[in-house]
């Protein structure tokens, strides 16, 4: 599977509804599993983002489907990387010609 790092930031709604970031979090965990995904760590963090996560899914569109339904709450805004593991970047690598 892909993997992939979310940073979001809470929205005015999410910052005024911060107490129940952990469920949205718990919440996030169980909508990625029905869609075939994983959250592998979420981390809350100090700076120019609130919220740090590690995922794992199937392809861009399924990410992409559930960074749209989870933004479509209102709770947050989040910029999505994918990335690429050591192997992934060799083979990326080995294509330079």
């Amino acid at each position: 599977m892909a993997r992939y790092v979310s940073l979001i930031q809470f929205t005015d709604q999410g910052i005024r509804n911060v107490k129940d970031t952990i469920k949205r979090g718990e919440a996030a965990i169980a909508e990625a599993e029905k869609m075939g995904m994983k959250i592998i760590e979420e981390f809350w963090t100090l700076g120019a983002y609130d919220i740090v996560a590690l995922f794992e899914a199937p392809d861009d569109e399924t990410m992409s489907a559930f960074v749209l339904k989870n933004g479509a709450l209102g709770n947050a805004k989040s910029q999505t990387l994918r990335a690429f593991r050591k192997e992934e970047m060799e083979g990326i690598l080995a294509k330079i010609k």
